[in-house]
């Protein structure tokens, strides 16, 4: 085990933590942390993980979690709750006792290998909250592959209803449900449309009867359109009705756009889609770097800014978090980072901060796999909202970074799990063949009301329950463990 004495030289402290977090990560090794802590753990049957929701059903906490599809080694990992072998698509997990997770079902997705199969994406709205649905009864929104989104009634989490599907696209991904007025924002590749993924706008206040409202995307991207095609849709963030925003992010890793649209507009108005119709709604935009792109754009409006306390004008703002996606192995990009941007003249929005995981810290390009930012949790209650943030970083794990005054956000504490036999491969190609290497990868994070922290693999090593500890704890304003 590698150790560092402790001086009062900075820079030979710094130089041995690099030391000690440079090593490989090696089946066996404990976890690298900083005032994070593992509380629980899932395999998930070693299936690439992409987005977890975490749902309070009656006196249950439910992780439903989406996955990428399968790989060339295991295109249909073996499901040993039913001994098949089944295409990579949504594992349900109680998560009631988070020291001890238990797997209740996994739902086949759509057969296919990486980002053509599985069912990344999943939402969960009650049935008494949505304005049509059964009260009794719980929801959830999916993805089918690249082909289809589907709802499926989750009343009973280990024995999922099919109830209604849309499909005949073309791709699908990280889509919005308002569970209170039941508009949801499907990012879909309709077959007509230039883009890959676009907006399909749908009320699905009634799960069992879908209504169609719109189409929606960037001037450019509509049917008929010509000349260059705009950057593709990763994702949109709604404050519903009552904020009356959209949040949209464009670009993923390169030509990225932050787009502002007026929610109400995009419901009620103009909705044939001619490149008019589609600037109607859009209230204003933040292009990026050629660099970099928009996966995640999450709003904290009406942030009270210590610092601007005694200034006239200026005391609250409204800021979005924009995070990119890192997507080549080996840092073979740019850096992919995340941005905050005060929108509060929303025609002008600007960047004002940025952060990202120091390589050196643990000399992260040479560990194999991505390194860079990926998206960030995106519940909005009160445990962490506008207090704390958790960035997926991919090989440099989960970073908790506080948010209070945006305009210097602080990282305060990180997680990275640790390896297993479970955790899979990431090559590059070089002469002669391709060099791979078995990193942790990971992907997304979410947290829920009782301040727990969920990080899913992208590299098949399963779900990791975390808690805060230490000063990062009181941060967030909760009590000592």
């Amino acid at each position: 085990m590698f150790r560092c004495v402790l001086t009062a030289a900075s820079l030979v402290l710094f130089a041995c933590s690099t030391v000690a977090h440079a090593q490989k990560q090696t089946i066996g090794a404990p976890p690298e942390a900083s005032n994070m802590k593992l509380v629980g753990s899932n395999d998930l049957q070693a299936r690439s993980a992409y987005q977890p929701t975490i749902h309070h059903q009656g006196e249950r906490w439910i992780a439903y979690i989406g996955h990428h599809g399968g790989t060339d080694d295991v295109p249909a990992p073996v499901n040993p709750i039913t001994g098949q072998a089944e295409p990579n698509g949504t594992s349900i997990v109680d998560v009631t006792d988070p020291a001890h997770p238990k797997y209740l079902r996994h739902l086949p997705g759509q057969p296919g290998k990486y980002e053509s199969g599985g069912a990344q994406m999943v939402r969960v709205c009650d049935g008494k909250t949505l304005p049509k649905g059964d009260p009794n009864a719980v929801y959830m929104l999916r993805t089918f592959g690249s082909e289809a989104h589907e709802i499926w009634n989750v009343t009973d989490p280990a024995s999922p209803v099919l109830i209604t599907r849309i499909g005949g696209l073309k791709d699908t991904h990280k889509s919005w449900w308002e569970c209170d007025t039941g508009i949801a924002l499907l990012v879909s590749g309709a077959p007509d449309w230039r883009s890959r993924r676009m907006t399909q706008v749908y009320d699905l206040s009634d799960p069992a009867h879908p209504q169609k409202i719109r189409d929606f995307g960037l001037p450019g991207q509509e049917p008929g359109s010509t000349g260059p095609v705009p950057t593709e849709l990763h994702g949109p963030i709604s404050t519903g009705p009552n904020g009356n925003r959209v949040y949209f992010g464009y670009g993923t890793n390169k030509g990225g756009i932050l787009q502002i649209v007026d929610r109400e507009k995009l419901l009620t108005g103009p909705k044939e889609p001619t490149a008019d119709n589609l600037r109607f709604p859009e209230i204003g935009r933040l292009p990026m770097s050629a660099f970099n792109g928009a996966h995640t754009t999450f709003p904290m409006l009406d942030m009270p800014v210590a610092e601007f306390a005694e200034d006239k004008d200026g005391k609250m703002r409204d800021i979005v978090m924009i995070v990119d996606e890192a997507i080549l192995n080996e840092c073979g990009e740019a850096r992919q980072m995340v941005w905050f941007a005060d929108v509060t003249t929303e025609t002008r929005p600007m960047v004002i901060s940025s952060y990202t995981v120091p390589e050196a810290s643990g000399q992260f390009c040479q560990r194999g796999g991505r390194f860079g930012s990926h998206s960030s949790n995106e519940s909005m209650a009160p445990v962490y909202y506008k207090k704390m943030a958790f960035i997926a970083f991919f090989n440099a794990g989960v970073r908790a970074l506080d948010i209070r005054d945006p305009y210097h956000p602080k990282e305060v504490g990180y997680f990275i799990p640790a390896v297993t036999a479970a955790t899979d491969k990431r090559c590059i190609p070089v002469e002669g063949g391709e060099r791979c290497k078995v990193a942790i990868q990971t992907n997304n994070v979410e947290t829920d009301d009782r301040g727990y922290i969920y990080i899913v693999d992208r590299a098949n090593t399963g779900l990791h329950i975390l808690e805060l500890t230490g000063p990062a704890r009181a941060v967030a304003g909760l009590p000592r463990n």
